[in-house]
């Protein structure tokens, strides 16, 4: 069928937030793209106030055989997308937290530091990503990878139910005893499933943290790196942990003291005491002469200091894969390819050790790809002058590293347009075949256009 303009006047008249169709003067600015190499032109963006809006845009889709596409805060977008209808979930915001519960109930469209602060008075705190920048709902469909992963798991992890537009138009509440199998799909599935408008998470008790940034200069890398690698068998198993070799432009947006440099940044999180911390963190710090030290206790809800990604927009090539392991022989190879000297392309080269907490999943199950995968390896480069050098980098990277290759990378890292042979690397034949099926059940049409 025909989209027609008949049709959006009639879901513009049967929704309170905006609906914007392709020509509209307001459609370029109805929704948030945080990674400006690609486009984004829908031929419909709904910004729903409520959840009704988002049940008419469901059942508008459905009339006009529209693929539909949920964006919040714009980080999930990875590939140029054309056509169909764009829900723009920012409006549906809103954190409520019962301390005695320890649950916050969130809006679709709430970013992860709206969380954080709105824990922070009661000494509670979310299990999040790198980044309070990043849209809560997104990152859980995902998993969740964030500082705090060896002693806490995924961000999923702490999903206790969600409100689901599906694809007919019917609302559901989800929970681990009210549609199972789509509880489990939804955390870590990604998302092919519904629209997600609400959320519950449990926070933790946690005021207070040991965390941050060691950096060490260009002639100290092999040194430290070497020296993070053999410190990875006796570091506590609940203090999180990962490197990355940066390559910082010389330009203002970067902190003087980093600025035009080469450097190795070691972060780490700990749920534990300062003094159990520093204690930890001895042999590192006595490894190699420091550039900075940042390391030291904070308020837990400083957290995403820790990573301190950056916020604006702007354009960025990404690749990242698992890594079964990460020893002295991988680590020479990655500095021969992407360290001091060889004129990387990339501005961060990262290798994430993901710890024990993640390793396990919850009670009852989760779809969280990647568990297996105690490493990862993920490069960025902000360059669109130098995206065939940054290709041909890495797939040498990958080629270098191929004997240490996961079987899985978790789909939150799985970058450019997803396929079919990418939702492979992503899960487990059987957790695949099982996702498919609940989307057979509550997404027959495949409306929500998401390959499995």
């Amino acid at each position: 069928m025909r989209m027609t303009s008949q049709g959006v006047q009639e879901l513009t008249d049967r929704t309170i937030g905006a609906v914007h169709e392709r020509g509209d003067a307001g459609l370029a600015g109805s929704f948030p793209i945080q990674n400006t190499l690609f486009s984004v032109d829908p031929d419909v963006v709904v910004e729903p106030a409520a959840e009704g809006d988002v049940v008419a845009a469901v059942r508008f889709a459905a009339a006009q055989d529209l693929p539909i596409r949920v964006v919040a805060t714009g980080h999930g977008i990875h590939a140029d997308l054309t056509g169909g209808l764009l829900v723009s979930t920012g409006g549906l915001g809103g954190v409520s937290v019962d301390p005695a519960t320890r649950i916050a109930r969130v809006g679709a469209g709430t970013r992860w530091a709206d969380v954080i602060a709105a824990g922070a008075p009661h000494g509670l705190l979310p299990i999040a990503g790198a980044s309070g920048h990043v849209g809560t709902v997104g990152l859980v469909a995902g998993g969740g990878l964030g500082p705090l992963s060896a002693s806490h798991g995924a961000a999923s992890d702490y999903a206790r139910a969600f409100r689901v537009v599906l694809a007919d138009g019917s609302v559901v509440d989800v929970d681990a005893s009210t549609h199972p199998d789509l509880f489990w799909a939804l955390r870590g599935g990604k998302g092919p499933f519904g629209v997600v408008v609400s959320m519950d998470v449990e926070l933790v008790p946690l005021a207070r943290l040991y965390g941050g940034v060691l950096f060490f200069d260009a002639p100290h890398i092999e040194a430290a790196l070497t020296a993070w690698v053999d410190w990875l068998e006796h570091k506590p198993a609940d203090m999180s942990t990962s490197v990355a070799n940066m390559a910082l432009p010389p330009l203002p947006f970067v902190p003087e003291p980093l600025r035009g440099r080469t450097v190795l940044a070691v972060r780490v999180g700990y749920p534990g005491s300062e003094e159990d911390g520093a204690a930890a963190l001895a042999p590192l710090r006595a490894a190699a002469p420091l550039h900075l030290d940042l390391v030291g206790e904070m308020p837990a809800s400083a957290v995403g200091s820790i990573h301190n990604d950056p916020e604006d927009p702007g354009p960025a090539w990404i690749r990242g894969g698992g890594l079964t392991a990460f020893g002295q022989d991988a680590a020479s190879r990655l500095l021969e390819l992407v360290g001091p000297g060889t004129d990387t392309p990339f501005v961060v080269t990262e290798i994430r050790a993901f710890g024990a907490a993640w390793a396990g999943d919850v009670a009852g199950g989760s779809a969280v790809g990647g568990r297996s995968a105690p490493f990862s390896v993920a490069h960025i480069g902000p360059d669109p002058t130098r995206h065939d050098a940054m290709a041909e980098r890495a797939d040498a990277v990958a080629a270098s590293l191929a004997g240490w290759r996961a079987p899985e990378t978790n789909i939150n890292f799985v970058s450019g347009a997803f396929t079919a042979e990418k939702a492979a690397l992503a899960w487990a034949p059987e957790v695949r075949e099982r996702l498919a099926g609940v989307r057979r059940e509550h997404d027959p049409d495949a409306r929500f256009g998401f390959p499995l």
